[in-house]
């Protein structure tokens, strides 16, 4: 099964590539596949490229869909004031650690 993400433009860099922020990580990305991408805006990302711009409300509630569910399995998804980063799924996922609820 495959898992796309909405997640934040926070820089351009090189051509046809971004840095993007979810949950507190950023990455740099690819925007081959994505036309006109300023910073600011949401795109779904999947594998290290943008597949497409996402409206910004419909970027925030997926976002909050996914906190929601983590928050009911147990697992955070995003870091809030208490998490720190290294504890969400993709801070885990970096560092190697699980990332499914124990």
């Amino acid at each position: 099964m495959c898992l796309a993400m909405p997640a934040l433009v926070v820089q351009l860099v090189e051509p046809d590539e971004a840095i993007v922020e979810l949950g507190g990580i950023r990455k740099q990305i690819s925007l081959a596949l994505v036309d006109e991408v300023a910073v600011g805006d949401y795109v779904i990302l999947h594998v290290g490229y943008a597949l497409q711009k996402l409206d910004i409300a419909e970027a925030e509630a997926t976002l909050a869909l996914f906190r929601e569910l983590g928050e009911e399995s147990g697992v955070s998804v995003s870091p809030g004031p208490e998490d720190p980063p290294a504890t969400d799924l993709a801070g885990r996922a970096a560092a190697g650690a699980p990332t499914a609820a124990p």
